[in-house]
């Protein structure tokens, strides 16, 4: 190798290790220049702790707490440390707590008691409404020493009551005869009773009711099975997504309501039993057919039927022929529904009606091809079918004058339903479905025996129930088997 060429070599290595120098420093520059960017981040969040340690010292100290102490305990020890559970509150207030709030007490003794044989042996304290407005009531109670049946204030449901019956009796009303929310009605019982209500004791209470009000509810069922006639209708309804109906059965005296079920006869025959003997009034459902002995359409919705044809098509002057000569039949009946001296031959009158309704449904039996005729000439031959076919089923008013020719009745009761259904207050569950279904129907079977249905009236039939230990439903009852025994 010649020097030329260890000259030549030298200079490589020469550049090779000067370029090699020039990235080092480079490096490190690069390296010096992070870490005084990273030690001026940490001196910026040294500076941030330090604000945050010295603000929640300030918290602390202004609410008088323990100052908190950044121990940095991390060990394992610590974390695997189980938590003691914590016990749940029962919500209630102590013995002294309630004595404190009381605005009135009184001293309760058995009728004819002599106060001076007596010793104290509880205490109740209850919301009570005085004068339109909530107060918060303390009642000692006294009888002869070992006494295994203390007296009961009047007006409240057992010996753990906190509300009074009329409390209860208003929220009720307004959640389920008015239909309001429950949210709402404890507002109203706010702003007008200055009772604050929570919604869990709200919904308690309507459950308690409920509870009480079951065995009303199977009398009243019993009750209607062996009413001479029943008017029944229903109405869809919804137990959370699920969709249902509500059935509703009503007599003169007694309403009853099923909330929740399906629209198959088997729920009106769990209602009226299989030898139900009465007279039926209903629409033309299906589910009626062959579950009365006899059986009343509603006319109602008959004439509706016929009044809707003659209304939509002023044009066609068969429709409103028809409905006159429907309508001059019917107010016929009415009459002789009416008419006093008709003790006897009403089935000839009623023979007289059906040969009529035969008469004028001249298109009774006709085909009905839905691609020939217009769509309103096919319901004119389907109503002429359903009152030729139902003949037997138009007249029994007649010949039973206590029988309405109409469904109104439970129509009526049905309505309410079907509106809180458009505000979207159905039932939220099953249970819910038959706690609407026991309190109303014992509110709409107590409306139907007071001229005025009003709080006072309401609330002194009911404090009877809890008095003699037996309702008012209980009693018709019991005198009708007694009737009705061999």
């Amino acid at each position: 190798m010649t020097d030329k060429t260890f000259m030549v070599l030298g200079t490589i290595l020469i550049d090779y290790y000067k370029k090699k120098s020039q990235q080092s420093d480079k490096t490190v520059t690069r390296q010096a220049e992070k870490i005084a960017r990273q030690k001026e981040r940490i001196g910026q969040l040294e500076a941030e702790n330090e604000q945050l340690r010295e603000l929640l010292e300030g918290k602390a100290e202004s609410k008088a707490a323990k100052k908190p102490k950044f121990t940095e305990n991390y060990s394992l020890d610590k974390h695997q440390r189980k938590k003691k559970p914590r016990q749940k509150s029962t919500g209630r207030r102590s013995g002294a707590a309630k004595r404190d709030m009381i605005k009135e007490n009184y001293e309760i003794y058995w009728e004819n008691a002599n106060p001076d044989d007596c010793v104290l042996h509880r205490e109740q304290f209850a919301w009570r409404i005085m004068d339109g407005k909530a107060i918060y009531i303390g009642y000692t109670i006294y009888d002869v020493p070992n006494s295994k049946k203390l007296p009961l204030p009047s007006g409240l449901r057992n010996s753990r009551s906190e509300y009074g019956i009329e409390i209860i009796l208003i929220l009720a009303f307004l959640h389920y005869f008015i239909g309001v929310s429950i949210d709402k009605a404890r507002a109203i019982m706010q702003f007008f009773l200055g009772l604050d209500l929570s919604k869990s004791q709200a919904d308690s209470l309507l459950s308690q009711l409920a509870a009480d009000w079951d065995e009303q509810y199977d009398t009243i069922t019993e009750l209607i099975a062996l009413s001479l006639i029943v008017y029944i209708d229903e109405t869809g309804w919804k137990v959370g997504k699920r969709s249902c109906y509500t059935w509703v059965f009503s007599t003169a005296l007694h309403v009853l309501f099923s909330c929740g079920v399906g629209r198959s006869k088997t729920e009106a025959e769990k209602v009226l039993g299989p030898l139900f003997a009465g007279i039926g009034v209903t629409d033309d459902y299906s589910a009626y057919k062959k579950l009365f002995t006899q059986h009343q359409l509603c006319w109602a919705h008959l004439l509706r039927k016929a009044i809707k044809l003659a209304l939509q098509h002023p044009d066609e002057k068969q429709y409103a022929t028809f409905l006159d000569e429907l309508f001059s039949i019917y107010q016929e009946a009415v009459r002789y529904q009416k008419d006093g001296r008709l003790s006897i031959g009403r089935a000839q009158k009623v023979l007289d009606l059906q040969e009529k309704i035969r008469s004028l449904c001249t298109r009774h039996g006709e085909t009905i091809d839905e691609n020939a005729i217009p769509d309103h000439e096919a319901t004119f031959i389907r109503l002429q079918n359903e009152l030729v076919d139902n003949v037997d089923c138009l007249f029994v008013f007649v010949e039973h004058p206590q029988v309405e020719p109409t469904n109104n009745r439970s129509e009526r009761n049905v309505r309410c339903e079907a509106e809180i259904r458009k505000g979207g207050r159905t039932s939220k569950s099953d249970a819910g479905a038959k706690r609407r279904s026991i309190i109303m129907t014992v509110l709409m079977s107590l409306r139907t025996r007071f001229t005025k249905f009003t709080l006072d009236t309401l609330l002194r039939e009911v404090e009877q129930w809890i008095e003699q230990g037996c309702s008012i439903f209980e009693k018709e009852l019991a005198e009708l088997k007694m009737a009705n025994a061999p």
